[in-house]
This record gives C-alpha cells, structure tokens and sequence, in this order.
C-alpha cells in the first residue's frame, strides 16, 4: 500500500471522512411508498454490480485511508446470494472498527446465525409500522410476522447490540405509530428511531408538507412519556432520548428539519461501484470502471481523494434549487 494512501480522508470544508455505506445491490423484496413505485424499478445487470472482491479491495483502500465505520445497505443486502461471505471478508479486515448491517429483516430469520457467525457488529431493522394492515400499506408486503420473527433471531445473539429498529416518519401515517413504537422501545431492548422522509423517492412525489420532523414526533410521546435527550456523540445522525419514567431510548433523525451537515463524516459506494459523497449528490465518481481497467490502488486512492475532496457542504433540501437526486434511496444505499 502506498504512503498517500495512509493518509486520512478529508473533505474541502477540513472534515474527517470515516464513515462509510456499501450498497451491495440495487434490488429489493419489498416495494416501500417512500423509496420506489409499486411496480418497482429496473434493476442493474448482475455484471454492473461489483463482485465481492472487487467490494474487498476498496473497502481494504479506503479503511488504509482512515475509514473505520462500515455500513451494509442495499436495496436489500440479504438478496444478494452468499451475503454472510462478503460480511466474513470485510469483518477480517484490520482497521474496521464497527461493521453494521441495515436490513428490511424479511431475510433475518433465515441469516441472523450466519450473519452473527462471519462476524457483523450491529443490524438496524426498518419497520414503518407494528401493524399488519399499515405495515402491508406502507412497503406493499404481508410481512410483518416475518420481520418480526427475524428481529427476535437477531437479537438472540448477546454480542451484536445495539439492536435499532428504524421507521420512516410521513406525515397522515406515522402520527399514529408513534406511541406504539414508544411502548415498544419500552418493553423491548430495541432502540426505536424515527428518519424524516426524504427527497429520494421513486415516484418523485417528494413535498416539504409530507415531513413530519422529529421534534413534532417526540412532542406526541413525551405527552404521555417524559423524555430526557442523551449526549450527542460527534458526526452522529440521531438525537436519542431516554424515557424518564422507565427503559428504552427513543431516537429522531432529522435531516430535513435539522440537518447535521456540519460534522457530516460519511461517503457512499453504490452496487455499481459509484463514490457519492451526499446521499443527495447530483455527481457520482466512477471507481469500478478504474479497477476493472486495472488501475493500481495509488490510482484509485487519488480518484477517491479527489472525489471527496469535493464533499458538498450541506444537501440543501428546502433551499432555492434544491433538485432531487435521479437515483432514489434503493438505488443509492441508505
């Protein structure tokens, strides 16, 4: 490995860049209002993706250049055949300090051991909803059963923990999850965390009127719940609070609403091999065609600090010009 290549990334605006999210596929089992049409979206030819070894070598180059934070995504990672061995591959990687895996969990029941077994660090599980009906509603599938069966299985194993349980907050839906989830957080050990709905769409159908921001959600709960926010840890995406009349902790990420731009640490890989450096990136760096032309790791570790270099400043969503990114969440990595 070359010297500059050791060198950790920053960005234009002197951040430290050492969070990462690897997309390892395009595809999904699930068809969410707020990521893709109904009838779902034409997937990437299986050559387009990148192998597991082409995914190695650069996760081995960019943690030489100071990433210690990986995150699986997809679309849904567990689609993609063998995923346990890409975990293995990665989790030997020196260098890496927190290897997480954000799922749909439809998949969790039947990974969760294997998962646990090549060596994964935390699962985030994406639940929108804890009933059947608006489950079914919001991500067009019968399949809370099941993804609530996969939770269980995960958390079955004492070492990956914290288990978080991710849900989309819209406004004329999630109004009447929020003290379902609450109950939840409190007589589970999962930590519940509402994401404001965000531009990335498949149907484009995106309105600053569909957000319900996070602080409107946490005046719903603490009606009935008292609520003491923890310590924010830097670069990190969620306000999170604890209950101050029994357990659990509760979490709001707040993009739209409160954006944390400021301390932004992450870059993203796409399933294609494409370097985005805001999930609301209007520009993509190209690193698989490079590596398949053979470029050397000196070369691609230039691309990729050019490329970051020129990390944007903040997403500007509700700003003049703002314009919705072609690629919807799927297609990008959450």
């Amino acid at each position: 490995m070359n010297r500059e290549a050791e060198t950790p990334l920053h960005d234009g605006h002197g951040r430290r860049i050492s969070d990462l999210r690897v997309s390892v596929t395009d595809r999904c089992n699930f068809r969410c209002q707020y990521c893709m049409p109904a009838e779902g979206l034409p997937w990437l030819e299986r050559s387009e993706i990148l192998t597991y070894e082409e995914i190695e070598r650069l996760l081995r180059l960019l943690v030489s250049m100071g990433i210690e934070d990986v995150r699986l995504t997809g679309g849904e990672p567990l689609v993609r055949r063998d995923f346990p061995v890409l975990v293995a591959k990665l989790a030997a990687i020196e260098g890496i300090k927190d290897l997480s895996l954000t799922t749909n969990g439809y998949l969790l029941e039947r990974d969760a051991d294997a998962l646990e077994a090549a060596g994964i660090g935390r699962v985030n599980v994406s639940i929108d909803s804890l009933q059947r009906d608006r489950f079914f509603h919001i991500t067009r599938r019968d399949a809370l059963p099941r993804v609530l069966r996969g939770l269980d299985a995960i958390a079955r194993h004492p070492r990956l923990r914290p288990i978080k349980v991710n849900a989309v907050a819209m406004r004329g839906f999630t109004e009447d999850e929020a003290l379902r989830f609450a109950d939840f957080a409190r007589r589970t050990e999962f930590q519940v965390r509402f994401i404001e709905f965000m531009p990335l769409d498949g149907d484009h159908a995106w309105e600053p009127d569909a957000v319900l921001s996070g602080e409107e959600l946490r005046r719903l709960i603490e009606a009935v719940h008292p609520l003491e926010e923890l310590p924010r840890e830097p670069s990190a995406t969620a306000r999170v609070f604890r209950f101050r009349d029994g357990p659990g902790e509760i979490g709001f990420i707040n993009p739209v609403s409160e954006p944390f731009c400021a301390d932004c640490n992450r870059i993203r890989l796409t399933a294609d091999g494409k370097l985005r450096t805001c999930l609301f990136s209007l520009y993509e760096t190209d690193l698989r065609g490079p590596l398949r032309d053979g470029a050397s790791d000196a070369e691609v570790a230039e691309t990729i600090r050019d490329a970051v270099w020129r990390k944007e400043l903040k997403h500007r969503i509700g700003q003049p010009g703002f314009r919705q990114p072609a690629r919807t969440m799927s297609a990008i990595g959450g």
